[in-house]
């Protein structure tokens, strides 16, 4: 079965192009909402994901109509091919059901592998040389020793026999937040 999608962002736009697009595709069946690209979750395309099988294909007039970053593309593109559902983008040429459609997408996956390994070198080399000048300190601390959950929390590891769990349920501090105090503290955990 042939699927086709279509969104645009706003109740005013018109999906007119893109269903005539679809439609000339022979698709054999369209599903279109009105919804923004930044809304994690559009209940119409969800819904078309999860129903996809194994051979069917979805038709697409653009790759954002799908997702707003590369990232988050790839790894819809992945999860269609491990479920052997075939993706076809309109205006980029891309059908993975030929070798050269699935080429492009891994030739994609590449260079959003780089960028990504590349952003992660700058952000190292970044937090290093702040280091280095003083002025990194890392992310703030949400619980200080004088914060009243963190007190309340060491005071009960210090005064009874609960567990770590027990009191991370009680307090509200996470149990990796108490394991790390009461190791700057010195206290039995």
């Amino acid at each position: 079965m042939i699927y086709g999608y279509a969104r645009v962002s706003t109740k005013d736009q018109n999906l007119e192009t893109q269903l005539q697009q679809l439609q000339a595709f022979g698709v054999n069946e369209v599903i279109s909402e009105k919804i923004s690209g930044i809304v994690p979750k559009k209940t119409k395309l969800d819904a078309l994901l999860h129903d996809l099988k194994e051979n069917d294909t979805l038709v697409v007039t653009r790759m954002d109509r799908l997702g707003r970053n590369t990232v988050q593309l790839l790894q819809l593109v992945e999860a269609l091919q491990e479920r052997q559902v075939d993706l076809v983008v309109l205006n980029m040429g891309i059908d993975t059901r030929t070798p050269t459609g699935k080429f492009f997408l891994t030739i994609m996956a590449g260079f959003s592998e780089l960028d990504r390994t590349m952003m992660k070198e700058k952000q190292a080399a970044g937090i290093q040389l702040a280091k280095k000048k003083g002025l990194y300190k890392g992310r703030p601390k949400k619980y200080t020793h004088t914060h009243a959950r963190i007190k309340h929390a060491l005071d009960l590891r210090k005064t009874t026999h609960k567990t770590v769990k027990e009191i991370s349920q009680i307090t509200g501090v996470s149990e990796a937040t108490l394991y790390r105090r009461l190791r700057e503290q010195n206290i039995k955990n």
